[in-house]
């Protein structure tokens, strides 16, 4: 290796950590996904806390869910994430009011938790890893990793095992709350396990995606063999319609 391969190489490490967090950042929907997820329970058990009234709590979180995606709606943004969080909580109130149980609030998301994390474990154990079929149309690779891309099949595999798991202990801490403690003491634990989970499992994907081989651009590919096949297409036209002049002068 010389001197001048090595500011080579570190350039492209350093581009594929780049792409890689902005990766991560798009699919988990950065900041504002963090707040757009957090608020609406917040506010629920926060006034719940202060007033024990199911029914404003419930309205007050949904109506902060909507107002999130109008302001994503009126910004021109993406609203898969505000979205999803409208049907969290609406599934949430639905179920604390058929109840009049307020933790019932609670169960959707939980329960939602508890498939996840099994979905990330199951089909890692499938060979079909849930992280790289999450990621995969991010970077351009669809379900090239799985047969061309060994290296990052295994960043996948990790990485989703680092979601199941971190996952699973989540539901671990939360299950047993929800039949033991009571509305304030399960909201505020939930919404305190909302971010540090997801940071950490964030954070280990970054890790384990960072060191793995590069995605191949499937999308790319394509586009050149189109290229490649509208060129090769044009040759052949145009050596046909020279051979046709050529019998005509002949």
């Amino acid at each position: 290796m010389t001197s001048l391969d090595k500011p080579t190489e570190d350039t492209q490490q350093d581009d594929a950590r780049t792409v890689t967090e902005a990766a991560l950042f798009e699919a988990f929907g950065g900041v504002r996904g963090m707040v757009e997820t957090v608020l609406p329970g917040l506010l629920f058990v926060t006034i719940y806390t202060i007033n024990k009234d199911l029914h404003m709590s419930a309205i007050a979180a949904l109506a902060v869910s909507l107002v999130l995606v109008v302001v994503r709606l009126a910004m021109k943004d993406t609203v898969k994430h505000a979205f999803s969080g409208v049907f969290g909580v609406a599934f949430g109130v639905v179920f604390a009011m058929m109840t009049g149980n307020a933790k019932d609030f609670y169960l959707p998301g939980m329960l939602y938790t508890l498939g996840l994390s099994l979905a990330y474990i199951i089909t890692t154990l499938c060979g079909v890893p849930l992280l790289g079929l999450i990621l995969g149309p991010v970077f351009k690779e669809n379900l090239s990793w799985r047969t061309r891309n060994p290296g990052r099949k295994k960043a996948y595999a990790k990485a989703s095992w680092a979601w199941g798991l971190i996952l699973l202990g989540k539901c671990a801490i939360l299950f047993p709350l929800y039949w033991w403690a009571d509305t304030t003491q399960l909201g505020w634990v939930l919404v305190a396990l909302k971010i540090p989970p997801f940071l950490l499992a964030v954070w280990l994907t970054w890790v384990f995606l960072a060191k793995a081989p590069a995605p191949i651009d499937v999308f790319a590919e394509m586009e050149a063999e189109e290229k490649e096949a509208a060129a090769k297409e044009a040759a052949a036209k145009e050596g046909a319609e020279a051979g046709g002049r050529h019998r005509r002068d002949a």
